[in-house]
């Protein structure tokens, strides 16, 4: 009797290590956005508290396994995009929202600061309903915080698309190469645009601003 219970203790202990890599995946989300070069939106977003993982890449358009070359000659349909990959228990949905509009200009379409064509424009990628509603939710409250009627913001809405993984050399560019990366980025004028933009919630997941003075506060 003693050796059963043993052969089935160690049996259940055997099982709940098998079984429990699934249930911490299936307790983690995956926001996709796309904001510009992926060098720069990945490393604004990777560090926030509850972010697990952020991987650069490429999503929205038409061609399989695309790579840089072909996506920046802007013939692929692809945006330049991040994947993040999350803890809502840490991070809820609404936050990293708020982190991705205060690290883009919202209101230029035609591409990101200094990289121009449809590969660099912004956009929110939303894998379901709720995602959605949230980042309308987000885009009203963005509006609202810049003074802007909610048609002058040319971030696009959609629903997600295949994710294809960028190049290894593109992962962590900003760690592995931080000269170079901080070279690019102020010669782009990434942060004097978005200082210009949003003041001194650039950058920021905070609660919004102004839309909390309505009720608001997604």
């Amino acid at each position: 009797m003693r050796r059963l219970l043993q052969v089935l203790l160690v049996g259940l202990l055997a099982l709940t290590l098998v079984l429990l890599p699934s249930a911490v995946l299936a307790e983690t989300e995956t926001a996709v956005f796309a904001g510009g070069c992926f060098w720069c939106l990945e490393h604004d977003l990777e560090d926030l508290p509850g972010v697990l993982e952020a991987t650069s890449g490429y999503s929205g358009g038409q061609v399989d396994h695309p790579t840089y070359r072909q996506v920046s000659s802007e013939t692929t349909g692809h945006q330049e995009v991040v994947e993040v990959r999350f803890d809502p228990a840490r991070i809820a949905y609404s936050t990293l929202l708020r982190s991705f509009w205060r690290n883009v200009d919202p209101l230029d379409g035609g591409g990101q600061f200094c990289d121009r064509g449809d590969s660099y424009r912004p956009v929110i990628f939303t894998a379901d309903a709720a995602q959605a509603h949230e980042a309308e939710a987000s885009a009203q409250a963005a509006a609202v915080e810049l003074g802007r009627p909610r048609s002058a913001l040319k971030v696009e809405l959609r629903d997600a698309a295949r994710f294809w993984p960028a190049e290894g050399y593109h992962q962590n560019y900003a760690e592995l190469n931080a000269l170079k990366y901080s070279f690019y980025r102020l010669s782009c004028g990434r942060d004097r645009r978005l200082d210009a933009v949003w003041g001194g919630v650039a950058r920021s997941g905070a609660p919004w601003q102004k839309a909390s003075e309505t009720g608001r506060n997604p």
